[in-house]
């Protein structure tokens, strides 16, 4: 099923061509661009060199996003490659893969349990946990707190399960770290031949990249026991819009996970009423709104309301 999710083309819009040239042309300047500026790391005042790469993982997360729903091209070998590339190191491609397209379940958005991308807790988990993890969940309640403590907290909570999923032998889940690691190997190299530290590159890129990126993660999903009505959109975002390949539109991505990035205006014209309609009105002006109504108050409770997501 997960294969039909990503390779059915797009619902309302026509059969999938064989290349995305706008795609493709955006991932060789992405590629360019982080070999420009960590390059120049030699030469610049790191003041200078910083700033725009953090924006420019947080853009190539996005491009990543397309491959992992078969983008650019129809052959999936060829979109694999192009996302192997770890210019963030901590997210293999592979596992992404396989986890957000489990997230495309629909039916069980924001489940604590099947949704991998849930923010919520069922009630066992969180009578389980310890005093240090309670105040972090609860201090990512907040846009602030998503943003700050998030950007370390979803990088070592991923690396955690992933370490315990290879000591117990999970299936498949070695032969993908030692793959990753493999390709993080010629990035590592490319940064030291550069005199760029990887850990100056890890604590001052990629985590502050991740946290740039969890701005858009923030609001995206609502529990609710309609599932169409699980699903966020953030309108009028010309700057994160671009940022991050349109994906604010959140409803319409669900409702069509195979629709490239540079169809999303037009087609959300088409449908805005509907999918407005579809979704309560689960509706954002910007993320400007985002942020006055959740920078220092919750989103949402951290408990799941119903425990789990009720079945469709």
């Amino acid at each position: 099923m997960l294969e039909t999710v990503q390779n059915t083309g797009h619902r309302n819009g026509g059969a999938r061509v064989a290349i995305e040239w706008p795609t493709v042309l955006l991932l060789a300047l992405t590629f360019a661009a982080w070999l420009a500026l960590t390059a120049a790391y030699r030469h610049w005042p790191a003041a200078l060199v910083l700033p725009p790469l953090i924006v420019l993982l947080t853009f190539h997360s996005s491009l990543q996003h397309e491959l992992v729903h078969g983008h650019p091209t129809r052959w999936h070998a060829v979109n694999r490659a192009l996302g192997m590339v770890p210019l963030s190191f901590w997210l293999p491609f592979v596992r992404y893969r396989q986890t957000h397209l489990v997230h495309h379940v629909n039916d069980r958005l924001t489940d604590p349990l099947d949704d991998p991308e849930s923010r919520y807790y069922t009630p066992e988990d969180w009578a389980g946990m310890g005093a240090a993890s309670r105040f972090a969940a609860r201090a990512q309640q907040t846009l602030a707190g998503w943003i700050v403590v998030g950007s370390f907290w979803r990088i070592g909570r991923f690396l955690g399960g992933e370490l315990r999923g290879c000591l117990r032998g999970d299936r498949g889940l070695r032969a993908i770290w030692f793959e990753h690691l493999i390709w993080c190997v010629p990035v590592a190299a490319w940064l030291s031949w550069n005199d760029f530290p990887v850990w100056l590159y890890a604590l001052a890129v990629v985590v502050p990249s991740n946290g740039l990126l969890l701005v858009r993660s923030y609001c995206e999903h609502r529990a609710n026991p309609v599932v169409g009505r699980r699903t966020a959109i953030v309108e009028d975002s010309w700057l994160f819009g671009p940022l991050f390949l349109f994906n604010n539109l959140h409803a319409l991505h669900h409702e069509d996970p195979g629709l490239p990035w540079y169809r999303y205006l037009p087609r959300y014209r088409e449908r805005r009423a509907a999918l407005v309609a579809a979704n309560g009105g689960l509706v954002y002006r910007s993320y400007l709104e985002v942020a006055g109504r959740y920078l220092f108050r919750p989103h949402d409770a951290l408990q799941h309301p119903h425990g789990r997501a009720p079945p469709a």
